[in-house]
């Protein structure tokens, strides 16, 4: 074989082993599984996103999109969201029957339609602090709340929520 075929085939070989890594990377990494409870979906896969800015941006885009898997999607096993007066949701599947509740239709009473706005930002170290309206066709008046999005850098390992749904105004 020449030397040339050599160097080519190294090269297809390394161009193949590069875009099978990648693939993998967009697919996302396993997690423990949780089962939505309304609607059987299943999430098992973590996909990471670059920066803890990226965590927030994506976790206001899915939850205004009623998408429960992609909610999940940023949430590793041992994540925990703090509610107020002092609830804390810890793990994946207490995690999932909080959102599973959250994206389902208002007539099912959830509050999917509802969309949040960001009112103003800024992050310390890999913590998005937002303060954000909440509107939708069904709420009488817009809400407003903050929470701080704690990012390990690809995921959310915690959010600390001043969110009250008994407060929203329909």
């Amino acid at each position: 074989m020449s030397r040339s075929g050599t160097s080519a085939g190294a090269l297809a070989l390394a161009l193949a082993l590069t875009a099978g890594t990648a693939a993998m990377a967009q697919e996302g990494e396993p997690a423990d599984p949780v089962e939505n409870p309304a609607t059987g979906e299943v999430s098992d896969t973590l996909i990471p996103q670059d920066g803890s800015l990226a965590v927030y941006e994506e976790h206001i885009r899915v939850l205004n999109d009623c998408d429960w898997l992609g909610l999940m999607a940023q949430y590793p096993n041992d994540a925990e969201i703090h509610l107020s007066a002092g609830q804390v949701v810890k793990g994946r599947k207490a995690i999932g029957e909080l959102f599973a509740g959250f994206v389902a239709d208002p007539a099912d009473g959830g509050l999917c339609g509802l969309t949040f706005s960001e009112e103003s930002r800024f992050e310390v170290g890999g913590t998005q602090n937002v303060q954000w309206v909440a509107e939708a066709d069904f709420l009488a008046e817009p809400y407003r709340g903050s929470d701080a999005y704690v990012s390990d850098g690809q995921y959310m390992a915690a959010m600390v929520s001043t969110f009250e749904g008994t407060d929203l105004v329909m």
